[in-house]
């Protein structure tokens, strides 16, 4: 029994200095640097057995090559690439985006919730991401704002209604928030938002960085093959209820005939209207309630957590910055004084809030980076490094938000870098809150008006205070969000005269 359990680990240790090799002269051939820490399963690896969040890994890895292009990393038997380059990361995200346009892992067919246009590649997800672009047009957003405006001044009342929460764990609280204003904008609203929903606790739940769910993430990342073969679902244990949801509410709109302009409308239009089908590769998708109800579980998994990021981030450096919140504050008082109410155009008019909130994004953006995988062989244009088809690709988020010579004193809140005349002079492709490229967020729209209506109401009635355990940010072990967890605001009503 020794004997074998000798064999067996020896054999293990064999088969992972042979991966480590392997993945070395792998690049090395191609005149690529690589990252020796952990050969065999590099930064997703190294995730797993540490307290490091995995940007924060990848973090290390950009300061430690700073002169490189482009860093080779362990990832068991697929060739991966860290992109550093500006230019080749613009070559990875849009310039040469037909090589490198899936996302990295691919869910199993029976995941029916993980089959959406977040996490699908190749043509499905295209014919389904051009089915949900109507909701997304500039005359649909508007359409569409007063369930965000709703969804924003019930928040406020929940809030005054429940003191509590002024001073709690603000973070948790604004997800509240962005659940029931995703919740309206998909399911419809009725008299009141509600912050009490199951809904957050299956986002929560199905975004939560558990040690299972990083297990889950590591092997989709790493091993393709075996995660098919073990037939690992994310997020099964939600589809009777949110299915079932979908289904009440489909049902529902097909017999009213009171236009809401929401997700449900939409999902009546696209089945009315039959199959969906792909001209250029004859794809054909049935707009089943399953399928629409993936697309709408997309809204939830890629927007609660998200958007609540946004805020909490804009609110924490405005509690540090008191200047600054003056300015806002006062930006939106005056808002309200011209206005009356808040429109669309009034927020549009709000440059300080804009600059502010694009500012707070940089410093804290909701995903630390990207990843994409070659389709067909390529090559990066700084270096000529050659990229062969099925190589996994990792490109920067928080890296270049936080690159001093991108942006200088990176640590330091400057909304000032984020207006009319400075935003022209940065690069195109180093900030990138949404993501970049074809496969930027559909919603990227629809979550700014939804953060900056919450912010707006928030700070026409809150005033901010924020609070930090040390000196340091630190950050939650996550696989792929950028989580802070020694920081939180305490929200403090101001004295003015109407409000909400």
């Amino acid at each position: 029994m020794i004997l074998t359990l000798l064999i067996f680990f020896g054999a293990l240790c064999a088969i992972y200095l042979l991966l480590g090799l392997y993945n070395e002269n792998y690049w090395r051939k191609r005149g690529v640097k690589f990252h020796t820490k952990s050969k065999a399963f590099g930064p997703i690896g190294i995730f797993l057995t540490s307290k490091q969040a995995a940007f924060e890994i990848f973090e290390d890895i950009y300061k430690m090559y700073p002169d490189e292009p482009a860093i080779g990393i362990g990832s068991m038997f697929t060739p991966a690439l860290y992109v550093k380059d500006q230019t080749n990361v613009q070559h990875v995200l849009q310039t040469d985006f037909n090589s490198f346009n899936h996302r990295g892992f691919d869910v199993n067919e029976s995941d029916i919730l993980a089959n959406n246009i977040l996490f699908l590649n190749g043509n499905k997800w295209k014919l389904l991401r051009q089915s949900m672009t109507p909701l997304f047009t500039s005359s649909k957003l508007k359409s569409m704002y007063y369930i965000i405006d709703r969804s924003a001044q019930d928040f406020v009342k929940y809030l005054k209604s429940n003191p509590e929460k002024l001073n709690g764990d603000t973070f948790t609280t604004l997800c509240t928030f962005s659940s029931a204003a995703i919740g309206a904008a998909v399911f419809g609203i009725g008299n009141e938002s509600i912050f009490d929903s199951p809904f957050l606790a299956m986002t929560r739940n199905a975004m939560s960085s558990s040690t299972l769910q990083n297990i889950k993430f590591v092997i989709a990342t790493l091993s393709r093959t075996l995660y098919k073969v073990m037939g690992i679902n994310l997020f099964k244990e939600h589809e009777n209820f949110f299915i079932g949801a979908v289904k009440q509410v489909i049902r529902q709109r097909e017999q009213e005939k009171t236009r809401r302009h929401d997700f449900a409308d939409l999902c009546v239009n696209i089945q009315n209207n039959g199959v969906l089908k792909d001209p250029d590769s004859g794809l054909e998708i049935y707009p089943t309630d399953e399928v629409l109800a993936a697309q709408a579980f997309f809204f939830f998994v890629a927007g609660v957590q998200p958007s609540a990021s946004a805020i909490f981030s804009t609110l924490v450096e405005l509690g540090r910055n008191p200047n600054d919140l003056k300015r806002v504050h006062d930006e939106i008082d005056k808002a309200f004084e011209k206005h009356n109410t808040i429109t669309v155009d009034a927020i549009q008019e709000m440059e300080y809030l804009d600059m502010s909130l694009n500012e707070a994004m940089r410093i804290h953006p909701a995903v630390g980076y990207l990843t994409r995988e070659c389709v067909r062989d390529t090559v990066l244009p700084v270096g000529n490094i050659k990229v062969s088809k099925g190589t996994k690709i990792f490109t920067p988020i928080f890296e270049y938000h936080h690159d001093p010579n991108i942006f200088p004193d990176p640590k330091v809140f400057k909304p000032e870098r984020f207006s009319r005349e400075n935003r022209s002079t940065l690069p195109d492709n180093v900030f990138m809150p949404f993501g970049k490229g074809n496969r930027t967020c559909i919603g990227n729209r629809y979550a700014t008006l939804q953060v900056k209506s919450g912010l707006v109401h928030l700070l026409r009635n809150f005033s901010v205070k924020t609070y930090m355990d040390g000196d340091e940010i630190k950050y939650s072990k996550h696989h792929t969000n950028v989580v802070p967890s020694n920081i939180n605001v305490k929200l403090i009503p101001r004295n003015i005269g109407r409000t909400v």
